[in-house]
């Protein structure tokens, strides 16, 4: 039998090793919660929950505040470099709860002599109106004259280089969404070296919804129906000089080449794909040719639109020029071919000139271009989105997607064709289509 000493200290040692549990589940609970508080996904929650808290602000539209603005330094480099920091900046804006100060673009392209960028205002390349439209609720721009006291602006300073990473820049701006002494300023004015070009803290989809907001002017569009007008009708003056008519009837088809192989770009490339240990960045012109020959489903005749660098179009030897050496049937043309070089492009600055090439190689019946470039890339996006309206996931099979898209970098599921190229809208970040990705497939996730 058990004395009644024996009994006491054994309910006392139970209870001790109780509490030592509890003790220690509490403290487990406590750090999971604070290293979840800490965790990037979270990040942008919190900065939800502080939108939250403005949502029944009467100076609203549609949860996004009017009376509380961000603005943001020109934006720089090329037309997609400076939409992908324009959308950033507009998402940055919509985690701060603000409406973001409509800012300048450049019309230069000028990487180090920053002295020599010359600015352009947003609406001359996208219509604002539009764009408040079709993104109404999600994110929104203002004019600086909606402004009431331009004095009452607190300066953020976004750092840069290798030490200010990714999660500290999102620890920066969330910490910045929290703090609500700043958020008594009407303006909060983002500083910093190209604060918007490099680090991204959002999903594709987020920035896809901003793009889809940008419409280019009404005066870029009728340029790029020019051009498009162009290469219909020298298709058509091509067919009539044929024989035999084309395979089936219809206007002939016509397909984009974004072609990198200008000496800038083969430098860059080289070097990239040292850094990266990888082989299928550069493509040499010949590459080029015999994968976009091998694309299955292209009808005789089929009008290429080539776009190309400039520097392309002034090569005398025929060896050089981009014209040359495409298979039968494939019937090349260029910007000086279709005369409209100086006619149109030429009375434009560099950034107007790359939204007409957009335009043109977004409205190809098939676009092939460099998995690498931020060019290419944007472009599948945008097709990509077009497909998906009309209910296509992928393009995985001959005649399934009209917005067929292909990266010529890149080998076919069979030997010198290029690979079917659909954006996933599932990535939880834009690296892939800001700094290029040799991982793309026929599905859009």
């Amino acid at each position: 039998m058990n004395s009644p000493l024996s009994s006491k200290n054994l309910r006392v040692f139970s209870k001790s090793v109780a509490c030592k549990c509890l003790v220690l589940v509490g403290i487990a609970l406590f750090y999971r919660a604070l290293l979840l508080s800490y965790s990037p996904r979270n990040a942008l929650s919190n900065s939800l929950l502080f939108r939250a808290r403005h949502m029944s602000d009467s100076s609203s539209t549609g949860g996004i505040r009017t009376d509380k603005f961000l603005e943001v330094p020109q934006i720089v480099w090329g037309l997609n470099n400076q939409k992908i920091a324009f959308a950033r900046a507009c998402l940055t804006a919509r985690m701060m709860n603000r409406t973001l100060l409509m800012p300048s673009l450049s019309a230069s392209l000028f990487y180090k002599e920053v002295d020599k960028l010359r600015p352009i205002p947003f609406d001359k390349v996208f219509q604002f109106e539009r764009f408040n439209s079709l993104c109404s609720g999600f994110v929104r721009l203002a004019r600086f004259s909606d402004v009431r006291n331009r004095a009452q602006v607190f300066d953020l300073e976004k750092g840069s280089g290798r030490r200010w990473t990714v999660e500290r820049d999102l620890e920066h701006l969330k910490q910045s969404a929290r703090n609500e002494s700043i958020d008594e300023f009407e303006v909060i004015r983002v500083i910093g070296k190209n604060p918007f070009l490099w680090h991204d803290h959002w999903p594709v989809e987020d920035y896809a919804k901003v793009f889809e907001c940008m419409v280019v002017v009404d005066e870029i569009s009728r340029e790029a129906d020019k051009v498009v007008m162009k290469i219909r009708e020298a298709g058509e003056a091509e067919r009539a000089k044929l024989e035999s008519k084309t395979e089936t009837p219809g206007p002939i088809p016509f397909v984009a080449v974004h072609m990198r192989i200008e000496i800038d770009w083969m430098i860059h490339c080289k070097k990239l794909e040292q850094r990266k240990k990888v082989s299928e960045i550069c493509s040499s012109k010949r590459e080029i040719m015999e994968r976009v020959g091998n694309i299955s489903g292209l009808k005789t005749p089929t009008v290429l639109y080539l776009a190309v660098a400039d520097t392309l179009l002034e090569e005398k030897e025929e060896d050089s020029s981009v014209l040359t050496g495409w298979r039968d049937g494939l019937i090349p043309f260029e910007k000086k071919k279709l005369g409209v070089k100086e006619e149109i492009y030429g009375k434009y600055s560099y950034l107007i000139q790359s939204a007409i090439d957009y335009e043109v190689c977004l409205r190809a019946d098939v676009f092939v271009g460099n998995s690498f470039s931020t060019f290419s890339s944007l472009i599948v996006l945008e097709r990509t989105q077009k497909a998906r309206k009309l209910g296509f996931m992928s393009s995985c099979k001959d005649g399934e997607n009209k917005w067929r898209s292909y990266a010529y970098n890149l080998a076919g599921e069979s030997k010198g064709v290029p690979r079917r190229w659909m954006t996933n809208m599932t990535h939880s970040s834009l690296q892939a289509i800001s700094y290029g990705s040799n991982s793309v497939s026929c599905s859009s996730g």
